[in-house]
């Protein structure tokens, strides 16, 4: 199914998960307005996104034939995203497909977390989703339909040790989606979220990621990670970006008619 004439939002589309989905969405036919802060935060222990992968991001959008607006912004700042969803209008008329990707790991015990830490992950990769949210909705609900979908992770179904603050800012990603899809089923709005286990994307391949994943060992690298990956079940291995972006193309394509406030969930070999 064709995306001729919408225009899609990402969040933290400079790289990874978020820019699959640009390109993913651009390819079906959407212009795509994307934002990404594209620069360190604290109590993230790997390096994030820079200014150049925004322009790489844009220029592989513009590649398909599409228009794009690549901005700056935080997600956990409301007045950042009333700005995107405002550049979004006043460029392209509106927003129709909005995917609310951007989020960080970290890992820590409960123990020992550190107030900051819990609360970084939590502005991320939680209200960075509702402040997306809010900003959008409006537009969407004046426009009389659209799409939501939120990147929520396995792990909010299940736990994960080291990572209790990431489990929750990922559950109550679940819980906002089902929510809001109750409170705007009668302005034509479907709200959904994926649940991809681990994806290669740098959030993986990172020294951290590989000490969290491979804690037998001094100094684990890629090949330690990978090993852990390759005895997964149902399937070994990583997912790719372009695998999540599917799984999103076709929930908001009606490809997959799957019921508003509903979670998809990927598998892979962390499993």
């Amino acid at each position: 199914m064709t995306l001729e004439g919408k225009i899609a939002l990402v969040t933290g589309g400079a790289r990874g998960q978020g820019r699959a989905h640009a390109a993913a969405l651009a390819r079906a036919g959407a212009d795509i307005v994307f934002c990404d802060i594209a620069a360190q935060v604290d109590e993230v222990d790997y390096p994030l996104a820079i200014p150049e992968d925004l322009r790489e991001t844009a220029e592989r959008v513009e590649s398909t034939g599409r228009r794009c607006i690549a901005l700056t912004a935080d997600v956990r700042e409301l007045e950042d995203l009333h700005h995107v969803a405002h550049a979004a209008q006043e460029a392209f008329g509106g927003i129709d497909i909005v995917i609310a990707n951007a989020g960080i790991a970290s890992s820590a015990p409960i123990a020992e977390m550190s107030e900051t830490r819990w609360r970084t992950m939590i502005d991320i990769n939680l209200t960075g989703v509702f402040n997306t949210f809010r900003a959008v909705l409006p537009q969407l609900i004046e426009r009389g339909g659209g799409h939501l979908v939120a990147t929520s992770s396995v792990v909010a179904k299940t736990g994960a040790t080291n990572s209790g603050h990431y489990a929750a800012s990922k559950a109550g990603v679940v819980a906002l989606v089902q929510s809001l899809a109750h409170e705007v089923a009668e302005h034509g709005i479907v709200v959904n979220a994926v649940l991809p286990a681990g994806v290669n994307t740098p959030m993986i391949h990172n020294p951290t990621t590989y000490r969290l994943i491979r804690p037998d060992l001094d100094h684990p690298g890629r090949a330690d990670a990978e090993e852990m990956f390759a005895r997964g079940r149902p399937r070994p291995g990583l997912l790719e970006p372009e695998d999540v972006a599917d799984a999103v193309l076709a929930l908001v394509t009606g490809r997959v008619r799957c019921q508003s406030g509903e979670s998809v969930t990927l598998a892979n070999g962390l499993n």
